[in-house]
Formats: structure tokens, sequence, C-alpha cells
């Protein structure tokens, strides 16, 4: 499987199901279910949704929820859990790590079987104010790993081609996706940058 693309995150309010929708129907290579209350009704429905474009759906935080609703895999941070076990349990499925600004950090994930890896925040984010900045620098310093890079945190479409020309596989978007009058179009105009 190719990740590379725009990797939308749902968003924590609003309509998320027609905002997913929309999204979808732009173009995203790669799908998060990200959810602070766990809302097991509105996961089922987004890996559904998933399916329907034929887009893999990840959920965040949660290995557990990701296996019990079949999704196509999990992305874990530095406090959700054991890389090591989670990749035993997610057998033929996805897994992302969150390595923020930490090349140590990717080195371990990898070496633990995860498919990609994310680095941020690359710019300020509205998401997450206080998590710490990832240099750009990071990204070349990680392609000798050999998986796909994601870049998180306060990306937008214009500064989305610096992060594209660092070497970012993947663009983790929320707020600048969810939060554009067209979902839809702003989903393909990302697309458009790797085209």
């Amino acid at each position: 499987m190719k990740l590379r693309g725009l990797y939308a995150i749902t968003p924590a309010g609003g309509d998320v199901e027609r905002q997913t929708r929309l999204a979808l129907e732009g173009g995203v290579a790669l799908l998060q279910y990200r959810h602070k209350k766990r809302d097991i009704a509105l996961a089922r429905t987004i890996v559904r949704l998933g399916r329907e474009f034929r887009v893999p759906v990840i959920i965040n935080d949660d290995v557990e929820l990701a296996l019990e609703l079949e999704a196509d895999g999990a992305h874990l941070g530095r406090e959700d859990g054991n890389l090591v076990h989670a990749r035993k349990r997610l057998r033929g499925k996805l897994l992302g790590a969150s390595c923020y600004n930490e090349p140590a950090l990717a080195r371990a994930a990898v070496q633990a079987g995860a498919d990609y890896i994310a680095f941020g925040s690359v710019f300020a984010s509205p998401t997450k104010p206080g998590a710490v900045r990832a240099p750009l620098g990071l990204f070349a310093g990680a392609k000798p790993l050999g998986v796909p890079l994601a870049a998180i945190g306060g990306i937008t479409l214009d500064g989305a081609p610096q992060l594209i020309a660092a070497g970012a596989d993947l663009l983790a978007v929320i707020s600048d996706l969810f939060d554009a009058p067209d979902i839809r179009q702003r989903a393909r105009d990302y697309g458009k940058l790797f085209a």
C-alpha cells in the first residue's frame, strides 16, 4: 500500500460524518478517527465510510477499538501503549507512531514494526497549541528508515509544499481541511500537491 497524500484526521466537533464524507469525495490517502470521548457508533460510521471510498481508516490511540471495528490499523503516541505489543495485535494492519521531534523515537518505532511515522508539530497548531515543534530537517534524516513519513501540526495549503519538499509523504490535516468553506475542494487542492 502506497501511503502518500492527504492524511485526514477527523475533527472534534461538527457534523463529523458529513464532513468526513466530503473530504473522502475530494480525495484522501489515509483517514484517522481521532476521539476524545469514545464514540463507537461514530467510529463504526467512519470505518464504513473509509471502506466505501477504499481509503484505509486508522484509529487514534486505541488498538482495542481498531480491532473491535476491524479498522485498517491504529496510530499510537508516546503514552498510548507499547508499539511491539501493538504490532503483534495488529497483524496485517497498519501501525503508525507519533515521534514528535525525536529521531531516536522514529528509529525505535520502525524497529518495533511501525508502518509509518509522524513528526510534529511542524507548525504552530490550533489543535495542540503547546505541542513541541519539529524541525523540517527531520524528514530528510528519517528517509533512510524506509517508511512513509507524516507531517502533522498547523498544516495549511500554503505551508504544505515546503513539507513535501522536505520529504513528507503524508500531510496530516484537521483544521485547514475541516474548517474550509468547501471541504471537498480543499481535499482536492491537497491532492494536487502530490500529483
